[in-house]
Order: C-alpha cells, then sequence, then structure tokens
C-alpha cells in the first residue's frame, strides 16, 4: 500500500529563499523573491471582523438551507455564519473541513491533534475555540491541549505522538515532510491514514488562512482559548531536497497526475473536490489574477508540479498575459499597484497566515465581499494544494516548465 519516497543529488532551479534579485538583462535589482518562512515572526491577529458573520434576519432561503444541512454536523457560529456570505464556499469547503475532522481514517485522539497543532500553528484562535472542544469528547485532556501549544518536544508525549506535531509544524512551516517523519508514520499508517494525516494538517491551514484575513472571532460562548503562558516558537529542521519519485504513486491512465495520486484515496478526493472547483469554476476573480495568486503561492511552497501545471495545460498563464518569471521575482517586478497587492496578498498569507491591513485596503478598494473572500479562498486552498503536492510527492512530467532560473546576487 505504500511508496516511500527517493531523494536525488540535484535541486530544482530555484530553491531558495533571498533578499533581493536581479534582473540578468537589465541589471535593475528587485524586492524579495520569496517570503521569509512561515511562523518566522509574530503576527498580532485581528481584533474584529474585516467581514461580519452574517446576522439571521438577513439570511436567504439558500442559506437557510445551508444552515441545516450543516447543523447537525458543525457549529453555526461565527466562521460559518461569515463564509455563509458565499453560499458557493460553504458548500465547497464545509464537506472537506468536515472529513478531515471528524470523518476520515484518523483515530479521533490523532485527527485531534494533528487539527489542534495547525489552528496553534496559523495562530487562529477561532479553530483552537472550537477544536479544543471536539478533542476533549475524544479524551484529549487539558494538560495535553496545554502540551499541543508547546509543541512535539514537550515533555510527556509518545514517540508517535510527537512526530504527529513534528508533521504538522513541517507541513506549516517547509510545505514539505522529511523522510524522517514520513517513515515514522508509515511504520504505523496505511496510505489511508497517511494522506488523512496531511490532509488534516493542510486543511486545518486553509481554513484558519480564511479566518484569520476575514477577522473571524470566537463565538462569545466558547469556553477554550489559547494557552496563555505558552509562547509561539516553532523549530524546524531545513527541508530535504525536492522528491523525484512519488511517495503515493498515481493510479495509472489518464488524466493529470495530482488527480490520479489524490484517486489512491477516493473518499477523501471526493471530499477535497469542491474546493479546487469553486477557485477554478465558481469564483468571480478573472483567470488573470487567478492564476497569478495561485502561481506565486506555488512558488512560495516551492511546489514545482503546481507551477508547471498553472503554467502550463492547467492555468495556461502566459494565455492570460502572464510571465511566469515576473511571478517567480515578487511584488516589486514591475506590476501596477492593484496586481502587486495580489502578489503581496499571497506573500502575506504564505508568511503570516493573513493578508496585512495594507494589502487588504488596496485589494477592497475595488473588489467587493465576494471577491475578497475568493483572493483569500484561492491562496489557501493552493496552499493546501502545494503542501499536499509536496508531501506526497507528485512528480512533473518531463516535458513540463519547470521554476524559472532567477539570478540571485
Amino acid at each position: 500500500m505504500r511508496a516511500l519516497g527517493l531523494r536525488g543529488s540535484v535541486v530544482l532551479t530555484g530553491l531558495f529563499v533571498a533578499a533581493a534579485a536581479v534582473d540578468s538583462g537589465t541589471g535593475s535589482a528587485w524586492a524579495q523573491v520569496r517570503p521569509e518562512a512561515p511562523g518566522s515572526m509574530p503576527v498580532v491577529r485581528l481584533g474584529e471582523p474585516r467581514i461580519a458573520p452574517l446576522p439571521e434576519t438577513e439570511w436567504t432561503d439558500e442559506q437557510r438551507a445551508l444552515v441545516e444541512r450543516y447543523a447537525p454536523q458543525v457549529r453555526i457560529g461565527n466562521g460559518f455564519r461569515t463564509m455563509l456570505r458565499v453560499p458557493e464556499l460553504v458548500e465547497a469547503v464545509m464537506p472537506f473541513a468536515i472529513y478531515t475532522t471528524i470523518d476520515s481514517s484518523l483515530a479521533p485522539r490523532d485527527r485531534a491533534l494533528l487539527v489542534l497543532r495547525a489552528a496553534w500553528l496559523c495562530q487562529s484562535e477561532a479553530i483552537w475555540a472550537e477544536q479544543a472542544v471536539l478533542a476533549r469528547a475524544v479524551g484529549v485532556t487539558p494538560t495535553e491541549l496545554h502540551r499541543v501549544a508547546a509543541g512535539p518536544d514537550a515533555a510527556g508525549w509518545d514517540p508517535f505522538e510527537a512526530t504527529l506535531l513534528r508533521l504538522a509544524d513541517e507541513l506549516y512551516r517547509n510545505s514539505s515532510v522529511r523522510d524522517e517523519v514520513w517513515e515514522a508514520l508509515a511504520a504505523r499508517y496505511d496510505l489511508y491514514h497517511l494522506v488523512d494525516a496531511v490532509m488534516a494538517v493542510n486543511e486545518t491551514t486553509l481554513v484558519a488562512m480564511l479566518y484569520n484575513s476575514w477577522g473571524v472571532q470566537p463565538d462569545e460562548s466558547a469556553q477554550a482559548r489559547f494557552p496563555a503562558d505558552v509562547p509561539y516558537r516553532l523549530a524546524v529542521p531545513e527541508p530535504e531536497p525536492p522528491l523525484t519519485e512519488p511517495r503515493v504513486a498515481p493510479l495509472e491512465g489518464e488524466g493529470i497526475r495530482v488527480r490520479r495520486t489524490f484517486a489512491r484515496h477516493p473518499e477523501m478526493q471526493a471530499a477535497r473536490a469542491g474546493q479546487s472547483g469553486y477557485v477554478n469554476r465558481i469564483s468571480p476573480l478573472t483567470p488573470y489574477f487567478r492564476e497569478l495568486l495561485i502561481l506565486r503561492i506555488g512558488w512560495n511552497c516551492q511546489a514545482v508540479y503546481e507551477w508547471a501545471k498553472h503554467v502550463g495545460s492547467v492555468g495556461r498563464a502566459r494565455d492570460h498575459g502572464l510571465e511566469p518569471r515576473r511571478i517567480a521575482l515578487g511584488p516589486d517586478a514591475g506590476w501596477d499597484e492593484f496586481e502587486a497587492a495580489h502578489v503581496r496578498a499571497a506573500d502575506e498569507i504564505y508568511r503570516d497566515g493573513i493578508i496585512g491591513d495594507e494589502t487588504w485596503a488596496t485589494l477592497a478598494a475595488r473588489y467587493d465581499t465576494r471577491e475578497m473572500m475568493s483572493v483569500v479562498m484561492t491562496v489557501a486552498n493552493y496552499r493546501l494544494v502545494s503542501m499536499s503536492l509536496n508531501a506526497l510527492g507528485v512528480q512533473p512530467q518531463p516535458t513540463d516548465e519547470l521554476f524559472p532560473d532567477v539570478a540571485i546576487p
């Protein structure tokens, strides 16, 4: 059932974090090529909503039907009622959020530890407040909740549970997983458990980025809060070179490799499908700005397969007027103010888990609420996709266009 990845000695062009880059044709200096790593600096979360939860008095029949559908499984709190402003987003996000927090193949305790650690890493107090209640219901004690915040090196974890927390830390910081962590999980987990463990972290990260950027606050009735005495710390080894063979081999047949890889776990794939479907078929963003956001977050995460497909046959970036190398060079590579704000949005969500105030204001001056929510969803979804591609080892094809050669002084 398992295929453990192999690593080559060649690092793909472009795998670096740099303070500046130089255009070899003009000699002009460009700003930072990739942002600093996630969790590398403290970030203050919003104390009030940017997008307010939708009051029940304003619900349409469609929105009331969604509440009735999901109320048996999830809390209809601030997060749900904010997402309710775009009903198609509810239908895209909630099935996979429910799958990863309630229905996946993982033991409930394992799942709770992964989700809580990801919520802590993203500093989403709203998700922590929701998920701590579920964790307590499956036997996670108050002492262990405190220990989740303290991280994998805190005294008291058994080795496997510490490895689960390291999986979350590495996915969040590096958008990838070292062989040592993967193999330790694979000693106990089958393919379905491995994929579900990755997706528990990645989906929680997605929802946290939505909540953080929209300013979702914990419900007034929430009892669980972050442990006040645990400082934010994230100590993760440097990422290993990219995988050169898949850890989870795609099914044989036609279609792109990511779809055939996810098809190894049909229940997971079915629950997740609506998220990318929203971004690519329902979102009001133009193809130009959609692909700009997707490629920038793929570059930041160094997800070469995602980059290749959105430059190539899936996203067709150049057909929409985008030059991929310019996207890699970052927000100061000659964009106009509105374009640069999209690049910064992808950078800030990647690094901080939230769009900064200045960038938000620039985008909101031209975008309505639905479009603003879709900007965040586009980046958050493809952050999830990037982390998943890297962890599972989905490989580009020999004919794919890989990362551009960006000169570094």
